[in-house]
């Protein structure tokens, strides 16, 4: 991810104490950078509404992920006001403390957001705030938060999903609802036909099959020993995704798996999503779900956005109440970066049909972030939790891994069953609670925190 870009606007007031608010925006313009912010600011703080509104026009065409009106002394609130109307980024209000010395109140911040928030809410406009020192560490926490979902808000408004194929029968928690998806998060959806996928992948020449194998054997330590035809075929298959997702600008596939590509191309497509979750020959990664999982693939989207980093789009197969752990499966479509660096890699065969490539690997420890958007209640929602890949021997073949939740396992089950959640959740590796929280604030969709806490 590029440095998070923040729209820091200093407000001022010449009537009060202006060399000691100057020396509050610099603390606090410096503790930004420190952080690895890049600053867009203007020239001087604002201290009027006509240079309120030159700047905000000035910022308006900008791509920001935060806006960060810096309430350096008491203002009124309509300098406030025009730039949030003018400048379409979450808005974050700072206001900054100062010594209760018996004199002077020589900065007045807190009242001056105090009347923005006011304003703010009359208008029905969202913002957040912090009452805090210019370098105070959660502070600069908060705003990180906030502008990852700022800036995947942005990043949503121009992503395009592949769906390919239609979902299976009985399969409900797949549906694609297209039209939710692009009035929500501004999804765009291609539909493409397995035919299409089956003839590129015939189509794929020998020597990009061989190139595609070679650099796969620096992966995986077995392939040798696979039957080679099917093997080929997912090697094929992965190709022509990709080239697909390239020529139409595809940021993400929801793929028909079964019983397709078993019946008219003889392997598995799991391991061709897998090399393609992974980034594997590619600028970046394209997320995958299979079942033709929409709403999977976008919550994976989500999470590799925040966290720069490979998503997997998984089955919850097992409780063990007794233990308080989780058996996370899917047939072998995690992306190699998960794999437990200690234990190689194979190549697999599917478990159900017998025929390669799956991935067969655990998944490495490690602290996770799983979501999912769901839409069990009929409307979507944003469901989260957060817990530990534990180093134990995986639960069972292809990509799988042993969970222990934030939680109580029984309570996890209990919110599963009890909500109708969906079969599939997506998970990646780090902490990203807050700022999905933020995110569903953004985008005006409901939380459902395991252990549950709806919002």
């Amino acid at each position: 991810m590029n440095p998070l870009r923040i729209a820091f606007i200093p407000l001022i007031r010449n009537t009060f104490d202006v060399p000691y608010a100057e020396q509050m925006i610099n603390e606090a313009r410096q503790a930004l950078t420190d952080a690895g912010f890049n600053l867009l600011e203007p020239k001087r703080p604002i201290h009027d509404l006509s240079l309120a509104k030159e700047i905000a026009q000035e910022f308006s065409d900008l791509d920001l992920d935060l806006l960060l009106i810096f309430q350096a002394t008491f203002a009124d609130s309509t300098m406030v006001v025009e730039i949030a109307q003018t400048i379409d980024a979450p808005l974050f209000l700072w206001a900054i403390p100062e010594p209760w010395s018996g004199g002077r109140l020589r900065l007045n911040s807190l009242c001056g957001i105090n009347l923005a928030g006011h304003a703010l809410t009359l208008r029905k406009w969202q913002y957040d705030y912090a009452y805090a020192g210019p370098r105070d560490a959660q502070t600069i926490d908060k705003l990180r938060d906030l502008a990852r979902a700022g800036f995947l808000r942005r990043r949503l408004k121009t992503a395009r999903l592949g769906v390919v194929g239609e979902h299976p029968d009985g399969l409900d928690t797949c549906h694609l609802d297209e039209t939710r998806l692009k009035e929500i998060f501004g999804i765009q959806i291609e539909r493409i036909k397995l035919d299409e996928i089956f003839s590129r992948a015939r189509s794929i020449s020998q020597e990009t099959l061989d190139q595609t194998r070679t650099s796969l054997d620096t992966r995986l330590d077995n392939l040798a020993s696979l039957e080679q035809a099917p093997l080929n075929g997912t090697l094929r298959v992965f190709n022509a995704l990709k080239d697909i997702s390239i020529e139409q600008k595809l940021d993400g596939l929801a793929v028909r798996c079964w019983p397709e590509f078993f019946t008219e191309m003889g392997c598995a497509a799991c391991g061709a999503m897998s090399m393609l979750s992974d980034g594997f020959g590619q600028a970046i990664p394209i997320p995958c779900s299979c079942e033709a999982d929409i709403n999977g693939t976008l919550t994976q989207l989500m999470l590799q956005t925040l966290a720069d980093s490979p998503a997997f789009g998984t089955d919850i197969v097992g409780v063990d109440q007794a233990q308080d752990r989780i058996a996370l499966w899917h047939c072998g479509l995690a992306p190699l970066t998960m794999a437990e660096p200690s234990i190689p890699a194979h190549g697999g065969l599917h478990s159900n049909r017998g025929v390669p490539l799956v991935m067969d690997f655990p998944l490495k420890p490690g602290e996770v972030t799983f979501a999912r958007v769901s839409q069990a209640s009929g409307n979507l929602r944003l469901v989260l939790g957060k817990g530990e890949m534990l180093a134990v021997p995986k639960p069972f073949s292809g990509t799988s891994g042993t969970l222990k939740g934030d939680f109580p396992s029984q309570t996890f089950l209990d919110t599963l069953m009890s909500e109708g959640l969906e079969h599939h959740i997506s998970l990646v590796y780090g902490n990203f609670l807050s700022s999905l929280k933020f995110f569903s604030n953004l985008a005006q969709i409901p939380v459902l925190s395991i252990p549950k806490e709806v919002s």
